[in-house]
């Protein structure tokens, strides 16, 4: 080797930091982020989330000062997803669809304060069921997906009203996404966007949100297996992509993220479309309990996952450290 000229040292291009820069393939941006926010009811409310340190639930007015650091960092867009109160649970999920409920008062506070800042709603029946599924079930306990669609076209609605931006679809059932584009249009909501969560698999990582919004004790023992996707399954992720492109879906998400990241490079791969991915509850707390017992570098770590998503395919991440990113971006 001593005696060889090398014409190839793929090294040289790595020595120095400026041409590390000028070759790298993937940038991580504010542009990146949506901040998922719990919202509950009250004033000056500020609960913490033992299962996620660092994340809070938040009443209105507290969130409004949250929204306005988001914006001030350059994070485009938040995720609204509410902590409903067990009174308001009920086997019909009614209170999804309240206009005076707890989301499309904060859809039109927030929207009234930042109008510029995108607002994104989950559309789901599982923080209003007193079972925690996330549909309407039958006397066996299953759940019963044409009936809970009819529940899902009136929580749409109800939030594009309140002035949603972005209706976020998570709940698994088949032909909601074209349900909700019809009535959508129908009402002359043209421009609200939907983000599918085509991809959502029932995975173990979820267990802190479900502390977050307050659904882990009514659902108990039971799990989600018959409408959200196997975690063994690739192919079954695209078909279900490719039916709510069909249907009108403008967005896709796969859910959950660094586990799914296989999921993330075939779905873009294979239809180019905008597409999300989910840094959840569960991934979250790992990467923080971990940082805080001294055994990773938290920064370090949390935007090499970042990149990892990027470098997937994804156009956006939806991470609880959305905030912290930002202000890393910006140091």
């Amino acid at each position: 080797m001593s005696n060889q000229f090398l014409a190839i040292r793929p090294r040289r291009m790595r020595k120095d930091e400026f041409s590390r820069r000028l070759m790298r393939e993937n940038v991580l941006t504010t542009n990146d982020l949506i901040y998922p926010v719990f919202v509950l009811e009250g004033e000056g409310a500020i609960e913490e989330v033992k299962s996620m340190p660092g994340v809070q639930r938040q009443s209105l007015d507290v969130l409004l000062k949250t929204a306005e650091e988001c914006v001030k960092l350059g994070i485009p867009a938040l995720a609204l997803f509410p902590v409903v109160p067990q009174q308001y649970k009920s086997l019909d999920a009614k209170e999804a669809y309240n206009p005076e409920g707890l989301v499309p008062r904060t859809v039109r506070a927030l929207k009234k304060a930042f109008p510029d800042l995108g607002v994104i709603t989950d559309v789901a029946l599982d923080p209003y069921t007193t079972h925690g599924q996330d549909g309407l079930i039958d006397d066996t306990g299953y759940v019963l997906n044409d009936e809970t669609v009819e529940v899902l076209v009136k929580q749409a609605l109800c939030h594009a009203e309140a002035g949603a931006d972005v209706v976020a679809p998570s709940d698994m059932m088949d032909g909601r996404i074209g349900a909700i584009r019809d009535a959508l249009e129908e009402q002359g909501y043209i421009y609200t966007r939907i983000l599918a969560y085509s991809a959502k698999y029932a995975s173990a990582f979820y267990g802190p949100f479900r502390d977050a919004v307050g659904s882990a004790a009514n659902l108990g023992k039971s799990n989600k297996y018959n409408y959200q996707m196997d975690p063994a399954n690739s192919d079954e992720a695209l078909k279900e992509v490719a039916l709510d492109l069909e249907e009108g879906a403008d967005m896709v998400m796969v859910k959950p993220g660094m586990p799914y990241l296989d999921i993330v490079r075939r779905v873009k791969d294979e239809f180019g479309v905008p597409t999300y991915a989910y840094h959840v509850s569960g991934e979250y707390a790992m990467l923080k309990a971990a940082a805080q017992n001294g055994w990773l570098d938290e920064k370090a770590c949390v935007l090499e996952a970042m990149l990892g998503f990027k470098r997937a395919g994804a156009d956006g991440v939806l991470t609880y450290y959305a905030m912290d990113i930002a202000r890393w971006l910006k140091a």
